[in-house]
């Protein structure tokens, strides 16, 4: 198996990405093709004795940067590590795409060059998110800003095979986001969406979710537009880190709280660790035709190889199969 691994993309590329792609390679077996500058991926694996086996170099003379406009990045910038990366993708050079660089090209390059799905126009950016039961899969997290009933339902019935085939959980709930837990909730949309929700072939549909009670991690999945995801997402990043850093505080604050630490010390690190997203890889562009992984740009080598074990798990599964049939059981006038 071949991954395909974007060096250039994220705050810090490329040594957290050439760290974190080594271990996965050692880890996992993989084999890597890594694109981006190979003379200065080349120094920093020689600056930092990170060992490039199993990782084939392909260079590339751009770089799209976060500030660049997506589109037009993406057909400017022909040389550039995503739209190469992509475009080896698209040619079967390799079984997947890794990148912690610009979300929009990313969305933009699956979605002109990748190509989607029979069914779904757009692809839709989901994400793992951190919570009390368990973690859920949010989507769409920020990809699709407006959305249309049928777009809602297209990504319930792919977040349903995500979460069977690469997070081993049968027959996932899923749940629609909205203002109240009742029917006549919501806007026309919200409503419309629901009760296409309710008959859509495939899908464990148990109802809205209100925000408050997403946190818990009672349901497999979260269904809303982009919008509405990124505002899920973004506040559940803040409030985690608050009250990560109130806790620091508490403990800090006097003797006494040092001492409560060393007694709740292993329970503190099992919360960081149930709270560290990096755990969970990255994020899928679901309805691109090949799997597509969006590290975050902040990643940091745990991150960069766990999104290359996320695309390994999508591979072996055939993820993509998987969605694709299931798909296509929905209405042939539903598209997303």
């Amino acid at each position: 198996m071949k991954i395909i691994v974007d060096m250039m993309g994220g705050d810090n590329a490329p040594l957290a990405v050439l760290e974190g792609t080594a271990a996965a390679v050692k880890e996992y077996g993989v084999e890597v093709i890594g694109v981006g500058d190979e003379a200065l991926v080349r120094k920093t694996a020689a600056e930092h004795n990170i060992p490039l086996d199993g990782i084939t170099l392909h260079n590339c003379t751009e770089t799209i940067e976060m500030c660049d406009e997506p589109a037009r990045a993406i057909r400017s910038k022909k040389d550039s590590s995503i739209v190469v990366g992509l475009n080896m993708l698209k040619n079967g050079e390799g079984d997947a795409f890794v990148s912690a660089g610009s979300t929009g090209a990313l969305h933009v390059g699956a979605s002109l060059i990748v190509r989607t799905l029979r069914g779904v126009k757009r692809p839709a950016l989901a994400t793992m998110v951190p919570a009390k039961k368990q973690a859920y899969l949010l989507l769409d997290c920020g990809a699709n800003v407006e959305c249309r009933p049928e777009m809602l339902a297209a990504f319930a019935v792919m977040g349903s095979c995500y979460v069977n085939k690469v997070e081993g959980r049968q027959n996932p709930t899923v749940a629609l986001a909205n203002n109240g837990a009742e029917e006549s909730k919501g806007t026309p949309m919200l409503r419309e969406a629901h009760q296409l929700l309710k008959v859509t072939p495939g899908v464990n549909f148990v109802g809205n979710i209100e925000p408050r009670d997403v946190p818990n991690g009672e349901v497999d999945v979260v269904v809303c537009d982009g919008f509405t995801g990124n505002v899920i997402l973004k506040l559940t990043e803040g409030v985690a880190k608050m009250l990560l850093g109130m806790l620091k505080q508490m403990f800090l604050a006097n003797l006494g709280g040092k001492l409560a630490y060393l007694l709740l010390k292993g329970g503190v690190s099992d919360l960081k660790h149930q709270m560290d997203s990096e755990e969970y890889g990255g994020a899928p562009f679901l309805g691109a035709k090949q799997p597509v992984i969006k590290a975050h740009g902040s990643s940091k080598a745990k991150g960069i190889k766990n999104a290359i074990r996320q695309a390994k798990i999508c591979v072996e599964n055939d993820l993509c199969g998987t969605m694709q049939a299931a798909l296509d059981e929905l209405k042939p006038s539903q598209s997303a």
